[in-house]
């Protein structure tokens, strides 16, 4: 069995290596930085391939799928993604087009691809990762809520049609709230719950798919939170949300570029 994973380098994405590594997969690992991805081959052992690139420029998106055509790739795994923190008119445009770029258009293109190839032998799973905000607006973090938004939305759409169509390929959206990786130091904010490690969110994530299960949501508190608030009206859920964001502000800070 064969998996690709985006974004592998660090956080999820790393702990999701490990994971299958152990259960005996081979790994196909991309990411910006060949150093660290040389170094995590080295770290992993097994059968692991790497390539380096960069997921916010589309032709790299499609570099990286003909490196894996005609190599038996069963899962695809879209884990890289990152986030913005501040006001929607104070935020770098450059810098929110990269990240749709990333969070929206390279898992578009990556799903639709593998997708149509795992279709053709009725076999293969999808693992996106998204997040607990993709159930939610994000006042001060709008086009990254926005972004997983879109993933959530996506893949229950791509799972129904699964389903009608009797096909045994699975899709899985991973949802977590906060993971203790690099994203906040990347988004430019600063914890403001416990977060749950990326060795946990991999692990729940893995065996979720595996089971086929569509939504993946690691942590009671969240499960409980996401369901209370469909019955939260939208105005003041968004007024919610605002507040937890803010506090996550570092004192002095203005609206952050942290893409690294």
């Amino acid at each position: 069995m064969k998996a690709l994973i985006t974004g592998a380098t660090s956080g999820i994405g790393k702990s999701m290596a490990y994971k299958l590594i152990e259960r005996g997969w081979e790994l196909i690992l991309t990411g910006r930085n060949e150093e660290v991805l040389n170094s995590l081959k080295e770290e992993l052992g097994g059968s692991v391939e790497i390539i380096a690139a960069d997921l916010a420029d589309r032709s790299e998106v499609f570099r990286v799928y003909s490196f894996c055509e005609g190599k038996g790739v069963d899962m695809l795994v879209n884990n890289a993604g990152y986030g913005l923190f501040g006001a929607f008119d104070e935020t770098s445009l450059d810098a929110e087009l990269d990240m749709i770029s990333v969070n929206i258009t390279a898992v578009h293109i990556l799903t639709k691809l593998f997708l149509r190839d795992f279709k053709k032998r009725n076999s293969g799973i999808i693992l996106n990762v998204a997040s607990s905000a993709g159930f939610l607006t994000g006042p001060l973090m709008s086009t990254y809520y926005a972004s997983k938004n879109y993933v959530v939305r996506l893949s229950m759409a791509i799972a129904e049609e699964l389903r009608r169509s009797g096909s045994g390929v699975s899709i899985t959206v991973l949802c977590p709230g906060p993971v203790d990786t690099s994203f906040n130091d990347r988004a430019g904010v600063t914890f403001s719950a416990k977060p749950i490690t990326a060795d946990y969110a991999a692990e729940y994530a893995i065996r979720k798919a595996f089971a086929g299960q569509l939504l993946a949501v690691p942590g009671l508190a969240i499960q409980a939170a996401l369901f209370a608030s469909r019955f939260v009206p939208h105005r003041l859920l968004s007024a919610a949300v605002y507040e937890i964001q803010h506090a996550k502000r570092p004192s002095g800070a203005a609206a952050s570029d942290r893409r690294k």
